[in-house]
């Protein structure tokens, strides 16, 4: 009889050996490698659970695999990964202990943070009883780890309904096929929830899974808005104030000191959503719709005065050719909102450009007070809420900066 062959000692995922800059990325705990640094690599499907080895075959540890994206792996362990879809649940789990840990006087939050949370290319907010997930790469796209995703909120959230979020760009990017934003799970996808205040108090706001930018409001502003409220006082104008995070709370929040408060955007739909959150709570504001370049240089020039004043922009640099374009752009309206604040005014001015690191955000805004002859004191140099965690070693993970200032002649 023909002997049995023993069972093969071999590893069944495939394996990517990286070049020496490759390999000190990861010694530097970044989970990225870029596919210029990948030195040899064999028939891997899309989105598989690779093996990371040196150049010598050295094992390195256990990645998430892209076959079309710049960013070819994402480092998930430093070991072995014997079942995806089981570390996915348990670092899920993991996220929403450390939440319970760090957020309070709200109910919504950012629950999982990708990279910060060790689940590169998942994405989970909650807005009270409604969560919402974006999906960003080949491998948790995979319909296992799907299924693990949805488990595992449904079981330690119980939420009323779980909405996707897709970015059209981001699946073409990552050759995944087309895919609508719907209802994944349940039967709500619209519900209301409050920041800053425990039930019933707190500022309260609307909420549609299936509409507004991203993933709803801009929840990693949340605790800022807190600290805006402190400090502002009198006359008050938000400069593109979307559906009115910043506007709200100078309003309505325990520490308000505002006797008014204007909300300008570009967006009339943000702004409509803006005043049905201000119904919600029981006020009624100011709104404009208006370019909030030109509606400052207007108010400039005519020597409109405000006692504070909020700047939170968009992003003005998505790549690193946008820098220098941005940093003028934070010039400008930095320099406009400084001439049109009275002496000791607050000015809360953010950049969430990422490649605008914060020593050049508060440079331009140095630069800005110069022109502008004004003093500047930083009252307050704040960052993402705390439900969006910064990795030491992922600058990627850092790209808010929110100052406070008092601002003087």
């Amino acid at each position: 009889m023909p002997k049995k062959r023993a069972a093969s000692a071999k590893h069944a995922e495939p394996s990517v050996k990286l070049s020496t800059r490759g390999v000190a990325r990861l010694q530097g705990r970044h989970p990225w490698v870029y596919r210029s640094d990948i030195t040899e690599e064999k028939d891997i499907p899309p989105g598989a659970v690779v093996r990371v080895l040196d150049q010598r075959g050295k094992f390195l540890g256990t990645a998430l695999y892209s076959s079309s994206s710049q960013i070819a792996i994402r480092m998930i362990s430093h070991g072995s990964v014997p079942d995806l879809p089981a570390l996915v649940a348990e670092r899920i789990r993991a996220a929403i202990a450390y939440r319970k840990e760090l957020v309070s006087n709200s109910d919504a939050y950012r629950m999982v943070f990708s990279e910060a949370d060790f689940l590169p290319g998942l994405i989970v907010d909650r807005y009270n009883d409604v969560l919402t997930l974006q999906i960003l790469t080949q491998a948790m796209d995979a319909a296992a780890v799907r299924e693990a995703i949805l488990q595992t909120l449904r079981k330690e959230l119980q939420p009323a309904g779980i909405v996707e979020r897709v970015d059209p760009r981001i699946r073409e990017l990552e050759q995944l096929p087309p895919l609508p934003s719907g209802l994944l799970w349940g039967k709500k996808s619209s519900t209301e929830f409050r920041m800053n205040g425990e039930d019933p108090k707190g500022v309260r706001f609307h909420y549609d899974g299936l509409e507004g930018q991203k993933t709803g409001a801009f929840l990693d502003q949340r605790e800022n808005y807190a600290a805006a409220a402190e400090y502002a006082h009198g006359e008050a104008l938000d400069a593109f104030c979307y559906q009115g995070g910043f506007a709200l709370h100078l309003a309505l929040h325990p520490a308000a000191k505002c006797s008014s408060v204007t909300g300008v955007d570009s967006s009339r739909p943000a702004l409509e959503m803006a005043e049905k959150n201000a119904r919600l709570n029981g006020r009624e504001l100011e709104w404009i719709e208006a370019n909030a370049f030109d509606l400052l240089r207007e108010y400039a020039a005519a020597n409109r005065r405000y006692d504070t004043i909020v700047l939170d922009p968009p992003a003005f640099a998505k790549t690193k050719r946008d820098v220098e374009k941005a940093l003028g752009g934070y010039k400008e309206l930095n320099l406009r909102a400084m001439k049109m604040l009275r002496n000791g005014g607050i000015l809360v001015t953010c950049s969430c450009s990422f490649h605008v690191g914060a020593a050049d955000f508060l440079k331009v805004v140095a630069d800005a007070a110069q022109d502008a002859h004004k003093s500047l004191r930083v009252v307050e140099h704040r960052g993402a809420a705390k439900d969006h965690p910064i990795l030491l070693n992922v600058p990627e993970t850092s790209y808010l900066q929110c100052l406070i200032l008092s601002v003087s002649n």
